[in-house]
């Protein structure tokens, strides 16, 4: 009987499969923070438009507070992928030089 905790063992991968998969996962690092862009630059437009409309000075800081957190965990996200987007991409563009010039193979993880 097979253990189910037991790992499955896996083939390794190849040299040209990891450079694929590193310019995958760029492509896809550089599309989440293209859409988070978008989504941050629509909020900053969104409160833009919107000013605060209230006399009270506790409303008027807690509104400002809840404002500047939301645009900071979006430009956050946004810097976060875009920078694991350009690692990636990096990364990819190594092995690729690499393999092509036949120095050291990327190492399997």
């Amino acid at each position: 009987m097979v253990d189910p905790s037991s790992p499955v063992p896996t083939a390794p991968q190849t040299p040209w499969r990891r450079i694929l998969n590193c310019f995958a996962g760029a492509l896809i690092a550089a599309t989440i923070a293209l859409l988070a862009y978008q989504l941050t630059t629509a909020i900053a437009t969104t409160f833009a438009h919107k000013p605060i409309l209230s006399a009270n000075p506790t409303v008027v800081n807690l509104t400002a507070a809840v404002r500047t957190l939301v645009m900071g965990i979006t430009a956050l996200a946004t810097g976060v992928f875009g920078i694991a987007a350009l690692g990636l991409f990096l990364l990819g563009i190594q092995w690729l030089i690499q393999r092509l010039t036949g120095k050291a193979e990327p190492e399997s993880s």
